[in-house]
């Protein structure tokens, strides 16, 4: 089963406290619930809009006159594209006791609200049409820090829906397995049992999700292994992710061209028979199975040398490496680079497909290194690990690393446990 916990922990003194206790931002778009009424001073009405309405319906469902709703699509029209109104989506209404609109709110999305307004009367025309003003405004965003665990096993035998099941989305879990993306092979190295956790920025909006920050630490057991990453800037430098010692996590090559979830289904080897042609022939790839269109990445940072049809190994790509390697991508649905391109480790060259010979979606995955096809596996296990963190920022490493360390799930002291100490 899985292990889940899930920790919200200030990022600031100032931040203190988690998503749901969160204060809602003045003119802020609303929350979905019953009318609200506030004697003497007018109504508000938070709801959401219909299937199939315009702005226009939505303010003559609250029966306000023509001249009014006019003025209201008017100005919304100047800011926002009102045929981009999405169903579902809430609004507030406020009216004053006079019943004249003071303030109309729609929430676009996660980041932005658009908010029309009434425009002050001239004094020296009382009886001119109302007239409004319109904006979008962006969300105030803020960031707290949460802690989260899981455990792989033989149901859940994925990151993605490890990662699931403790609560988080799959974004987070691709970007931890970029972070260990130089030691993990996520297609074929997870087993039951593994476990992971890490600590990580979540972005808010009004209480409410809007996206990952960065991950600050993690932890992953796999196999045996115990692997830790620790997220620093060195001056100068941009930021990357380190062990515990300060050594960096980023290797010459990646573990492999996906990021995770496929099988290997067939391995290394100068004779094998092959499943077109039925002949014994050399096979010196990993076949990675993987559904069509399923993002190819450069294992290292190179210049693409191939991007077209090569024979029997349908759309390939192949790029030139430092220290006499050579990789090549087989099979591939789709080309996203050209001959010639530099391209940089981690960046998509293309997507799973089934061209030239082969009898179902996958990559075929070959590695030269001064021009002799080798492993790409036992290649991996003989790079050097990466460059660590000078002397001097040593000390300030030393301290984020410490400050990560504190916030995972499994060191937080259980409040019912401390209170009973």
């Amino acid at each position: 089963m899985f292990a889940r916990g899930l920790v919200l922990l200030p990022l600031t003194a100032a931040a203190l406290v988690a998503s749901a206790c969160l204060d809602r931002p003045a003119n802020d778009a609303p929350r979905a619930r019953g009318d609200i009424h506030l004697p003497n001073s007018g109504e508000v009405i938070e709801a959401e809009v219909p299937r199939n309405a315009t702005l226009a319906s939505v303010l003559r469902a609250h029966e306000l006159g023509d001249a009014v709703i006019t003025g209201i699509v008017d100005a919304a029209r100047s800011a926002f594209d009102l045929r981009r109104l999405r169903a579902s989506q809430p609004y507030r209404l406020e009216v004053s006791a006079a019943g004249a609109v003071r303030e109309f709110v729609y929430r676009i999305d996660a980041d932005r609200f658009l908010r029309v307004s009434a425009a002050p009367a001239p004094p020296s025309a009382p009886a001119a049409e109302p007239g409004f003003t319109a904006e979008v405004v962006d969300y105030p965003k803020e960031t707290a820090v949460a802690a989260v665990r899981g455990t792989i096993d033989r149901e859940h035998s994925s990151l993605v829906a490890a990662m699931d099941t403790a609560g988080e989305g799959v974004s987070l879990a691709i970007a931890l397995a970029e972070v260990f993306g130089g030691e993990i092979d996520f297609n074929s190295d997870l087993q039951p049992g593994d476990e992971f956790e890490l600590v990580f920025e979540k972005r808010l909006s009004d209480g409410r999700f809007a996206g990952y920050g960065e991950i600050l630490g993690a932890e992953f057991r796999n196999d045996g292994r115990v692997l830790r990453a620790f997220r620093f800037e060195q001056p100068g430098q941009p930021a990357g992710y380190y062990d515990e010692q300060g050594r960096s996590l980023k290797r010459f090559f990646l573990r492999s061209p996906l990021r995770f979830e496929p099988r290997i289904s067939s391995g290394f080897s100068m004779r094998r028979l092959h499943p077109v042609l039925g002949t014994w022939r050399s096979h010196p790839a990993i076949d990675y199975v993987a559904p069509t269109g399923t993002p190819v990445v450069a294992v290292a940072s190179g210049v693409v040398t191939r991007a077209g049809w090569m024979s029997g190994g349908g759309k390939t790509v192949t790029i030139k490496h430092a220290r006499g390697y050579e990789t090549n991508y087989l099979h591939l649905s789709a080309i996203d680079v050209r001959a010639g391109e530099r391209v940089a480790q981690g960046s998509v060259i293309g997507k799973v497909g089934c061209t030239g010979l082969c009898t179902g979606p996958h990559l075929d995955y070959r590695v030269k290194r001064d021009g002799q096809w080798v492993n790409p596996l036992v290649e991996h296990k003989r790079l050097p690990p990466g460059e660590p963190i000078a002397e001097a920022p040593l000390a300030a490493f030393t301290a984020a690393r410490d400050a990560a360390l504190a916030r995972f799930v499994s060191r937080v002291p259980d409040p019912l446990v401390a209170a009973n100490d």
